[in-house]
């Protein structure tokens, strides 16, 4: 009769080491992730496919389908926005301007459309957008430096160096930029307010630059003086009158005009002298009781 062997206990020795469970334990546990990358590789590559397959009309639509869905599998909305640079831009018209919904998916985000809309604001020279993953949106501004402000028909504007319109409201908190006036003063702005910035003794008097037949400027000061510049060479003309400030006061003379559009010769026109009161007479003191008599003898003729 054969011997019937009995199955044999396993040994010590077959069990597998702690370093082996822990492998063991690691691979159940990276199995369903290791399932969802390649499910998702797999969505990414067939989204890829038809997106270079799709008519190009249609791109853009699959292209910002595709970023939203890989945002949305991978966790990435946005949760925060940091604005760097911002000083006089209103903020409502800046937020409205980036259009951000918290919690939309940041790789569907447009920050080139961003950026368009931000630099049409009038107080953005330039912008830049960017994201940082896995939440943030990054602005940063370049504003407009307020230069001057514009009078144009009864409107008060603040400009910038290049003549650009930067505001038309709260124009007052600037109240101490230099004033200039009339059509196309914008433009040429510049030029003449570096010209009266190496003259500070006559830019302390300027009240307003009033740009005359988009040609020349006439400067008005404080103490009511009207200075015609030429049409060429204002800041010729300016330092000269600068010079003769400093030499014989002229600006603080009783003076209404000072035309300096020639340019070998000053013509001055002087204020008006107020002719000189001349008090009344008065009648002679001995005339008073005489009239007063007289009064009494009237009143008591008899009718």
């Amino acid at each position: 009769m054969p011997r019937v062997k009995g199955r044999s206990r396993a040994s010590s020795g077959d069990r597998p080491s702690r370093a082996g469970l822990l492998v063991r334990r690691a691979r159940r546990a990276l199995r369903p992730a290791a399932f969802a990358a390649a499910a998702f590789v797999g969505v990414v590559l067939v989204a890829v496919l038809l997106h270079r397959a799709a008519p190009a009309s249609s791109r853009p639509v699959i292209g910002f389908g595709l970023r939203a869905g890989v945002s949305s599998v991978l966790g990435m909305r946005i949760r925060h926005v940091v604005i760097e640079g911002r000083a006089n831009t209103p903020e409502p018209l800046l937020r409205a301007a980036i259009g951000v919904t918290p919690g939309q998916p940041i790789l569907a985000y447009s920050v080139a459309a961003a950026r368009t809309r931000i630099e049409s604001l009038s107080w953005v020279s330039a912008a830049t957008v960017e994201r940082r993953l896995p939440g943030t949106i990054v602005v940063h501004l370049e504003e407009r430096r307020p230069f001057a402000i514009w009078q144009d028909r009864g409107r008060f504007l603040l400009i910038d160096r290049a003549g650009q319109v930067v505001a038309h409201q709260d124009v007052s908190a600037f109240r101490s930029l230099p004033l200039v006036v009339g059509e196309g003063a914008p433009n040429h702005a510049a030029g003449l307010l570096d010209a009266l910035q190496q003259a500070p003794q006559v830019a302390a008097r300027v009240a307003a630059a009033v740009r005359v037949g988009r040609r020349r400027w006439n400067l008005q000061l404080t103490n009511g003086i009207d200075v015609l510049l030429p049409e060429d060479h204002a800041p010729r003309a300016i330092a000269r009158l600068a010079q003769l400030q400093t030499a014989h006061d002229l600006l603080d003379r009783p003076l209404l005009l000072v035309d300096l559009r020639l340019p070998d010769r000053m013509v001055i026109r002087p204020a008006p002298i107020p002719p000189t009161p001349i008090p009344p007479t008065s009648a002679p003191a001995a005339a008073a009781p005489a009239a007063a008599s007289h009064a009494a003898n009237t009143t008591r003729r008899p009718t």
